[in-house]
């Protein structure tokens, strides 16, 4: 489709507004990680990385991120496995409501996160009788991780076909020799991206997980939100920020190459 000269301005225009509303704001985070001012003042009165110092010096800050990151691979792992199954079940074989499981499978990445982590709250408090811990935040974390590995992996069964599998069959290898042989090789890179995916959506997830946290349970998006207004923590709470999108673009970067050249190709 071709575009007249002005449509090109105008779309460039609009795009250039769009990316300074979204990335003008993590630039001031990230200058004000370096700041001098405890109070965040702007422009900064001075520059310095006493901050950066005392972040990574901080104990709870620590151990916020090591809740985060247990959280978030137990999740992955969790979605990589049902996610998946769910994929190989709606993908090859048809049976009675398998477009309604499917619309099921996607809806919790589409809900807003204040009604599933309200809907999961009642779920472990009122009808299992569970207390609140880690592992109910793993679980609710895990609800919606599987819609990014389910979009990955089914999406490449849909371009990859069957064909290479029959042949297989064909040639006398069983199910699981196939599946390690054939299937699993031109899945890797599915995987792999819808993997990163879920990990970079659980870690920095702060709505389901402030309904589902108990109480000693602190990830690192709780942490920033506690220590926010505290005074003399704003600074290290920007650089706990600026640490946490660093976090959560390297694994989305990385997913995107993953799955930029294979869709390309076929």
């Amino acid at each position: 489709m071709r575009l007249s000269r002005p449509a090109r301005v105008t779309l460039g225009v609009i795009t250039a507004i769009i990316l300074v509303i979204v990335y003008v704001p993590l630039f001031v985070v990230l200058v004000n990680s370096f700041s001098t001012s405890t109070s965040l003042t702007w422009p900064p009165p001075g520059f310095t990385f006493e901050w950066w110092v005392k972040a990574f010096q901080s104990a709870g800050a620590l151990e916020a991120v090591l809740t985060s990151v247990q959280v978030a691979i137990v999740a992955t792992i969790i979605a990589l496995v049902l996610g998946t199954l769910i994929s190989f079940a709606l993908q090859r074989f048809a049976f009675f409501g398998r477009e309604a499981i499917s619309l099921l499978v996607i809806l919790p990445i589409a809900l807003p996160g204040i009604i599933t982590g309200i809907a999961l709250n009642n779920f472990f408090r009122t009808i299992m009788g569970v207390p609140l811990s880690i592992w109910t935040v793993v679980i609710a974390h895990a609800t919606f991780c599987i819609v990014t590995v389910f979009n990955n992996v089914i999406a490449r069964l849909r371009r990859q076909g069957t064909n290479l599998e029959e042949a297989s069959a064909d040639l006398g290898a069983g199910v699981w020799t196939t599946f390690r042989l054939v299937t699993f090789p031109q899945l890797r890179s599915a995987l792999l991206a819808g993997g990163l995916l879920a990990f970079a959506l659980s870690f920095d997830e702060i709505i389901v997980t402030t309904f589902t946290a108990g109480s000693g349970v602190t990830t690192l998006p709780i942490f920033i939100l506690n220590n926010m207004f505290r005074p003399n923590q704003a600074p290290i709470v920007s650089v706990i920020a600026v640490v946490l999108v660093l976090v959560s673009i390297i694994p989305i970067y990385i997913a995107q190459k993953l799955s930029g050249p294979a869709d390309q190709k076929r």
